[in-house]
């Protein structure tokens, strides 16, 4: 009792303090009884019941609150009633302040406990279903800061503490299961910040205005009244907006303005020019309402983080095909750029005879946009999910846009009264390219008979006309040798390497390699883009993978190595991104890097490359290893370090159990080969299940034997030539399972190479080795360690000058005064006087060329 006769004779202030402490009392005792009470009830509830209490706990405090119901009113605007609901609110903004302020200092500690309370704090503010939209926005605003702070804790060496990354943990497992329930609204919020914002302010300020009592005749009398042309529709603002054939150009005008700005609800202008394309009575009207109603859809997705979903992509390629037809049945308009806007919005303009009416636009960029949005689509999609598949199938509607689009830019140079840009034609031919480059010739023959059915009958193309180019060879030299005409710089180098692809792809080694050459492409890859010189290293590995399934080993192994042998094929092709441990990589570098990323379906498979390079390494660095190890007098020399590595490592190994995969066989079927056993080590290799995947590949098991077989042959001859005199083919060919013929063959190629010293006898069908020239095991050695000492002599030579630079007398010896020896190597004319001869024929040691100059 004596606590509320303090309050009534402390200050104004206090007494309002206690009023709302005790009304908040008394509202969560109200919340308990019925949650879905109004506003104006709640208002009423609280103060009946805290007269009622007031009565009951004492007198004084609640004579005061009856006089404030009899006072005027500026006395009754100093006491704040507030609803259940505001109050709610009220909490709920002070706990998205508190993880708005725990994001600054990167505090996730706090902001995983405050993210549970405010998710106990939502489900008391829904109402209808809809949840308040600033829980969206926090919940996806903290999504998107999540997101950010772990790719920077990839690439960053500063970690975070234990708390903050128990949090941070903690956060990520609940927002992504919390924010499936709100994914649509999330993904408005997304789309338009501000808009998704301000429809809330919107849609409370439409529901103030009570509904009229008054009958609806007035209703029926505004739709019978609307015009049969066009329809009527209210604004937010009120207003009735009324769409018509002859207001057309009004809105576009409107729409096109505000094009780019803040605060543009893009979705909305969408609907709204849907609509003028349904109203719209000329062509003019729609290929203009068309123009901007694709560019618009692309607005959609001006960022570089974000994809085109796929049902707007669908309606922006159904659109373009639209326009397409539109102008196609209509030669007197032309799409083209740099053309002057039509200003006047009252009138359309008149097609004069002969003369084309030209409107401001770009087919081709169109085409170009709607490919990237596709590929940026595919880099998204999990490539092992039939959610990918179905995407990639409309990439053949993609193609028949593209062709069409090559047939109007065409028809657009070949019209002399317009001005057409080369340029167009060039960037549209290498589209249509680089959709065909790496497909198989069976893939890209169903693609063009598709494509060609759906384009009308009258349509034709200069380029590549209609049926007479049924060889896929044929179109892809026409598409290529009309760049090499008609472009220069980036397409003519791409268009090469497209070519090159092409014909690696198909088995036309030969050819490949000669273009690759003459195109001196190698030399000056650097000086071009990034996204070239991806096309440039798919190119390359294409060129060696083609060498080795015709046989070429070493051609091979040579094209491979440069990619291989670097450890980054996935990044150098453009098939993922290696994160190292201690790579300085900024998120914008990274964010950029994954932009370049191949769709799966045009990935070179990494595994079969790998192997294919190992396999190469294997037939040829065994022989020469063998080589080297006979004769040690020879300079060693290391074809692939990569494998050098691997197969150190795998002969350290204690214990090698049966081979797992790729490397394991070959470095196993390695030991095996240089063991002479190259049965042993032909099982290795085919039994590699990767083989399966290449076309033909029983051939290509039976080339490896066979390549095995010989590289075992020159192995063994390598490796015991020392201890024979003469040697049988016969026996050679019956150990090898090798012809005669191809045992002389391959003998005879290492004498000519002078890698054997010895000799063929035809006649005996022998090989008589020379035994004169050879050094034996004793003398090998001790030429070695006389090489080896030369060198350390002439090393501490050069770090004795590096220590006495700038003395002048630091390279001469004391001794030098009384005579001596002359210096290592020296005469010894001078005897012990120290003749000045003698010192002259002597050879002391001067220190080189830096001595010279010290003493000079």
């Amino acid at each position: 009792m004596s606590r509320f006769f303090h309050g009534s004779d402390s200050s104004s202030s206090e007494s309002s303090s206690e009023e709302e402490l005790y009304s908040g009392d008394e509202e969560e005792k109200s919340e308990e009884e019925s949650v879905e009470e109004s506003e104006e009830d709640d208002d009423d509830d609280e103060e009946s019941d805290s007269d009622e209490e007031g009565f009951k706990g004492g007198a004084s405090r609640f004579m005061k609150d009856a006089s404030d119901e009899e006072s005027t009113d500026e006395e009754e605007k100093v006491t704040v009633v507030k609803s259940a609901k505001d109050k709610r609110l009220e909490e709920l903004e002070g706990t998205i302040r508190l993880i708005e302020n725990a994001e600054k200092i990167n505090d996730w500690a706090v902001i995983s406990s405050e993210y549970d309370k405010l998710n106990r704090q939502v489900p008391k503010l829904v109402v209808d279903g809809k949840v308040p939209k600033l829980y969206i926005k926090a919940v996806a605003d903290l999504e998107t800061i999540m997101s950010e702070t772990i790719e920077k804790q990839k690439v960053t060496p500063k970690k975070m503490n234990a708390v903050n990354t128990r949090g941070l943990n903690a956060v990520r497992q609940k927002i992504r299961r919390s924010n499936k329930d709100y994914e649509k609204d999330i993904n408005a919020y997304r789309e338009d910040k501000e808009g998704f914002m301000r429809e809330d302010v919107i849609e409370e300020v439409a529901s103030m205005p009570r509904p009229s009592r008054r009958p609806g005749p007035d209703a029926g009398e505004t739709i019978t009244g609307a015009d049969d042309a066009g329809f009527t529709m209210v604004g937010a603002g009120g207003k009735a907006l009324q769409y018509t054939p002859e207001s057309i150009l009004k809105h576009l005008r409107t729409i096109v303005e505000s094009r780019g700005r803040k605060n543009t609800d893009r979705l909305e202008q969408i609907r709204i020019m849907e609509r003028l394309l349904d109203v719209a009575v000329t062509d003019y009207q729609k290929v203009r309402v068309l123009l901007a109603l694709i560019s618009t859809r692309f607005d959609l997705t001006s960022g570089t983080g974000s994809q085109m979903s796929q049902e707007q992509w669908k309606l922006a390629e159904h659109e373009l095909s639209t326009l397409l037809a539109t102008l196609e049945s209509n030669p007197e308009m032309v799409v083209i750029e740099g053309a002057e806007e039509w200003e006047d919005d009252e009138k359309q303009p008149q097609i004069s005879l002969g003369e084309p009416l030209k409107i401001p636009g770009s087919i081709v960029s169109f085409s170009e946009r709607l490919d990237d949005e596709l590929t940026r689509s595919l880099q998204h999609i999990d490539p092992h999910t039939a959610e990918y598949i179905d995407r990639l199938q409309d990439e053949g509607a993609l193609y028949t846009n593209i062709v069409r689009a090559l047939l109007y830019a065409e028809r657009l140079e070949r019209d002399p009264k317009i001005d057409a840009s080369q340029d167009s034609i060039n960037r549209i031919v290498m589209r249509r390219l680089e959709h065909v480059y790496f497909k198989p010739a069976q893939v890209v023959t169903i693609l063009e008979d598709n494509t060609w059915k759906a384009i009308p009958e009258k349509l034709e193309s200069n380029v590549t006309p209609r049926g007479k180019v049924t060889d896929i060879t044929n179109l892809v030299q026409t598409l290529c040798a009309y760049l090499f005409e008609h472009s220069e710089g980036i397409l003519r180098a791409r268009a090469m390497l497209c070519q090159v692809y092409f014909l690696a792809l198909h088995d036309h080694y030969y050819r490949a390699r000669d273009m690759m050459l003459m195109s001196h492409l190698q030399d000056t890859i650097g000086n071009f883009d990034v996204n070239t010189q991806i096309l440039f290293n798919r190119t390359l590995v294409q060129v060696g993978l083609c060498a080795f399934r015709a046989g070429l080993v070493y051609e091979a192994q040579h094209s491979l190595q440069e990619i291989c042998g670097s450890g980054r094929q996935k990044e150098l092709l453009a098939q993922g991104l290696q994160i190292q441990r201690y790579s300085q990589v900024t998120p914008e570098q990274e964010r950029l890097e994954r932009q370049r990323q191949l769709p799966f379906h045009m990935h070179i498979n990494l595994e079969l490359l790998e192997c294919v390079y190992l396999t190469c390494s294997m037939l040829l660095e065994i022989p020469l290893l063998a080589q080297t190890g006979s004769s040690p007098d020879i300079k060693k020399r290391v074809i692939s370090k990569t494998y050098r590595r691997m197969l150190e490592y795998h002969e350290r190994q204690i214990f090698t159990g049966p081979p797992e995969n790729t490397r394991d066989h070959v470095m196993q079927a390695s030991k095996a080969l240089a063991a002479g056993e190259w049965k042993k080590a032909a099982d290795f290799i085919n039994a590699i299940k990767i083989w399966d995947l290449m076309s033909q590949a029983s051939k290509i098991k039976e080339m490896l034997a066979e390549q095995i077989q010989e590289e075992g042959l020159r192995t063994y001859l390598f490796t015991y030539a020392p201890f024979y005199d003469t040697l049988s083919i016969s026996t050679l060919a019956g150990m090898f399972d090798l012809s005669e013929r191809r045992v002389a063959a391959v003998v005879s190629k290492m004498i000519s190479h002078e890698e054997l010293a010895a000799a063929l006898d035809q006649v005996n069908s022998a090989i008589i080795f020379r035994k004169g020239v050879e050094l034996s095991r004793l003398q090998s050695l001790a030429l070695t360690l006389s090489d080896k000492a030369s060198g350390l002599i002439e090393s501490n030579e050069r770090a004795l000058e590096q220590r006495t630079q700038g003395t002048a007398n630091a390279f001469e010896r004391q001794g030098a005064q009384r005579g001596g020896r002359g210096g290592r190597g020296g005469g010894r004319g001078g005897g012990r006087g120290g003749a000045p001869g003698g010192a002259r024929r002597g050879q002391g040691f001067t220190g080189g060329a830096l001595g010279g100059a010290i003493k000079a």
